[in-house]
């Protein structure tokens, strides 16, 4: 299907997978990109939001498609024990030194869209239109997306796409590709709270104001929000996954940190647990008498992800023929090609972004990428939650995660093919 072959697939996938980059920091990605798609004659359009890469390629007149995927790693030390694991290291945003690693699969994304560019470049006598391929920097800060269309993005390319369409590797068996119409994932926002004390020495606490048991205290409180705030019908989580505070034992500080993320599906809802969030805070300082009141940071939002119901439907019938031609693949590493639609997933993507800045329907589905054989006899709505998987299958963000490179290289460009064909004329 592709007019790159499995074994070239397989080497850029497997060169990007040793060598991922943070969030704006994809400088050795964008120009391998940039260099294949001038191969293969597209306009390029380099540094956009930073280090986005788009290619531009049209080909007469007729609709105009823009295929997504991300390029940006996690500050994750990477333990899949895989041959062409990453050993690389950077700085945080925050200025930490981290191992790295494409724990989410993005190096299968950027894969899988430079094969859909061959192949589409390489056939243009079978379609009509503008194709536009857009990789995007900073998924994971929630801000990559963005960054590109405050850049000006559509003005800069000159193009503002009909549709958006694109994927996302998960922890499904190779051959199920997930499309479900309207609400797909969660919003998703995250927060640096600071809490205010007054220190002292640890042997004299009646001195000081504790920002310790502040931030305890509040931890306790705001699991309290989903549990008696969120109605039974609705979702929502909550979760502290940071709390910093001093560096003696016998010092109390003057200050401790909470880093929050929210997870809804509900706009409603996603109003009320953050207006929570600093109703229980603000109560948790005042009644420790902190000399100031709590600081707040929004440190990145995602909207929810939302596909076109109709854009879907009409998007989930081409990927079944799309699978259908993979077949002797997909059943050749024991797999069965079939188009589900699972329920929404608490996860979060900028995808969004991209097609509500130009007005157009997005079409965004998951595409399974790991061995069949491990999911047998299990109910894949488990999955669904990244908890409660097989053994041997690490959920995205794991430092286990690790996507088998065949087929789902081949499938995941066929999917990508056939959904473009599908808009183009």
């Amino acid at each position: 299907m592709s007019a790159l072959a499995t074994a070239e697939l397989t080497a850029i996938y497997t060169d990007l997978h040793a060598h991922p980059e943070l969030g704006y920091a994809e400088h050795r990605t964008a120009g391998i990109v940039a260099n294949r798609l001038r191969g293969w004659g597209y306009d390029v359009h380099e540094g956009i939001g930073g280090t986005g890469v788009v290619g531009v390629l049209a080909n007469g007149a007729g609709p105009r498609v823009l295929l997504r995927a991300d390029m940006d790693g996690l500050p994750v030390t990477e333990r899949t024990g895989l041959s062409y694991a990453s050993t690389d290291t950077a700085v945080t945003p925050e200025g930490r030194q981290s191992g790295t690693m494409h724990a989410c699969g993005h190096d299968v994304h950027t894969t899988c869209l430079l094969g859909a560019a061959a192949t589409l470049a390489g056939a243009r006598d079978d379609w009509a239109g503008t194709l536009v391929v857009l990789f995007q920097p900073a998924e994971e800060l929630g801000s990559g997306a963005r960054a590109m269309v405050d850049d000006g993005l559509y003005r800069r390319i000159r193009v503002v796409p009909d549709v958006v369409l694109g994927q996302h590797v998960m922890p499904l068996p190779v051959g199920v590709v997930s499309l479900t119409a309207g609400t797909a994932m969660a919003a998703a926002d995250s927060l640096r709270i600071t809490l205010h004390g007054a220190g002292g020495h640890g042997s004299s606490p009646e001195a000081t104001v504790d920002p310790v048991v502040m931030a305890a205290a509040a931890v306790m409180r705001l699991q309290g929000i989903v549990a008696r705030e969120v109605g039974a019908t609705e979702s929502a989580v909550v979760t502290v996954g940071s709390v910093q505070a001093g560096t003696q034992a016998n010092v109390i500080p003057d200050r401790a940190q909470l880093l929050v993320n929210v997870r809804t599906f509900d706009t409603g809802v996603r109003e009320r647990v953050l207006a929570a969030i600093r109703r229980i805070v603000d109560a948790e300082a005042a009644a420790s008498g902190a000399p100031q009141p709590p600081e707040y940071e929004s440190t990145a939002a995602f909207a929810l992800t939302a596909n076109d119901p109709e854009a879907s439907e009409r998007t989930r019938a081409v990927l079944d023929r799309a699978l259908a031609d993979e077949r002797s693949r997909i059943e050749a590493a024991g797999g069965s090609p079939h188009v589900v639609s699972l329920p929404p997933m608490p996860g979060s993507e900028d995808v969004g972004e991209l097609a509500t800045a130009a007005g157009a329907p997005l079409v965004y589905w998951f595409l399974g990428g790991f061995d069949p054989a491990l999911f047998a006899g299990f109910d894949l709505a488990g999955a669904t939650g990244l908890g409660g998987l097989p053994a041997g299958v690490a959920s995205n963000h794991s430092p286990f995660f690790a996507p088998t490179a065949e087929p789902t290289l081949d499938v995941g460009v066929a999917t990508l093919v056939a959904a473009a064909r599908e808009w183009l004329d």
